[in-house]
Parts: structure tokens; sequence; C-alpha cells
């Protein structure tokens, strides 16, 4: 028997509802959070592992030591919950400008990371940046993010189709709105969450806060022709003119770290 289609939009409806699970991150924000720890560090661990079988890992001994002597000191100023997990990196050999850490302990540097962050306070703020991702379990809430605005398209597209709109038309228009209305600002609140809890990580580890600040005006440098309304990332510009200020109130976090003995000394 064929249901009406506003059944099928209270079934989708339904569907999201059973969804809903809040969180609250690092900084005291709501986060929806419908899968767990566990579930995220297996497909981390599952995906770090993938990335190894595909030969994704470069022969870098010394790009390695140095990235996890930065690692180390970070993770060891991270909530217990992190700060005891099984920590492993690797150099990932790619040219651009990236890193990433994932939930379950893993952490991939790319090669052309080292171009750009020169020394090792810098290297340090895009360690921390990642760090935090996973500390506020941004994975998660990513994934929970998607599987609401997955089942909120099918009761848009469904209520359409009961209208008389051409499904199909009505998938596209709704997907494109739900990415640029949902994800993507929520992504953008999430790096700039990252920025601000890793920045504290590295003061707290003893590294120069205001370092992230010239990283992020040399990544600035590198150019892009994505809108930032657009992009997955806050504007270098605007992210460098928060570090500074946040860079500021830290300096007394940094100096009484280094004063306690938290003075790391990376070389590659």
């Amino acid at each position: 028997m064929k249901r009406p289609a506003h059944h099928l939009i209270w079934i989708a409806v339904a569907v999201i509802s059973t969804l809903t699970g809040c969180a609250t991150s690092p900084t005291g924000r709501k986060q929806l959070m419908v899968v767990s720890d566990q579930q995220m560090s297996q497909l981390g661990t599952q995906a770090f592992q993938e990335m190894g079988r595909k030969g994704k890992f470069a022969n870098a001994p010394r790009q390695r030591a140095y990235a996890t002597c930065v690692a180390k000191a970070l993770i060891a100023v991270l909530p217990p919950k992190w700060r005891n997990q099984d920590w492993q990196v690797q150099i990932i050999d790619e040219d651009s400008a990236n890193a990433f850490a994932l939930p379950g302990g893993r952490i991939g540097v790319n090669k052309g990371m080292f171009k750009i962050a020169t020394t090792q306070d810098q290297l340090a703020t895009v360690l921390g940046h990642e760090l935090a991702h996973v500390v506020a379990r941004h994975g998660a809430e990513r994934v929970s993010d998607n599987m609401a605005v997955q089942g909120a398209v099918l009761a848009g597209t469904l209520y359409g189709a009961s209208r008389g709109n051409d499904a199909g038309r009505t998938m596209a228009a709704l997907g494109l709105g739900a990415e640029v209305g949902i994800l993507l600002p929520f992504s953008r609140t999430q790096e700039s969450e990252a920025d601000i809890l890793g920045q504290r990580y590295m003061a707290q580890a003893g590294f120069d806060p205001r370092a992230a600040v010239t990283l992020w005006q040399k990544m600035g440098q590198q150019g892009s022709k994505v809108p930032a309304f657009l992009s997955t990332h806050p504007a270098p510009s605007q992210r460098a003119g928060k570090l500074q200020q946040q860079a500021q109130q830290l300096m007394p976090v940094y100096q009484q770290a280094r004063a306690n003995g938290h003075a790391p000394n990376c070389r590659m």
C-alpha cells in the first residue's frame, strides 16, 4: 500500500528526532552527538591503517622524531582522557602544507608542512589545532550533523514531491542549502574553536602562543581562490587577528609553563 507523502515526511522527522543527542564542547558550545567515542576511535584507527596499506607514510625518521617531540609536549597537557591514550605520529608523503589528528590516537603530518611551519612553535600551532579537534570531538559532531542533515533533506524532498515538485531538483536544491547553511558554518565554528583550544594547549605546553599568528600569516600568503563564506576554514587574515588577541592573554600562561619546566626543545 502506497503511503501518502505527509506520512513519509513524519517518518523522516521521527528518524531525525531519534538522532538527537547533546554534548558540550570544551568552550561550552552545545553539540549534536549521536556517535560514541569508541566508534570514532575505531574509524580513526581504521583510516590510519588504510593510509599505511596504501603506502602514504613517508620514510622520514628525522621529521617523524621532530613531530613526535612536539606532539608529546602538547599531549602532556591535554585532559586525562586524551593524555593517557597511546598516540602515534607518521609523516605523510604529500607536499601540501597539512596535518591531522584522528580519534584513536593517530597524528599525520604532511612533508610539505615543514616548509611552512619552520619552528617548533609554529609546528605546535598546527598540531595543537589538530589535537583540539579530537578533544572537542569535532569528528563525531561532524558525523552526527551529516546524519541529521541527510534526514532533513529526505523530509524536504518528500514534502516537495507531495506538492508536485520534481523530486530530483528538490533534493539537489535542499542538498546545496543544507551544505551552505548548516554543514559549512558548523565547520567554520569548529575550526575557530580548534584555534582557541590549540593555542591554549601550546601555551600550557611551553610553546610561544605568538607563533600561531605568524603561522597563519604565512598560510595566508599561500593564497586561496575559495570565497571565505564557502570555506571550511576561516580566512587566514581573520584567523590571525583573533589569535593575536588571544596570544597576549596567553603570555602569562606560557611564561608560567616555562618556569614550571615545560620547555620543549624539539629540533629536526
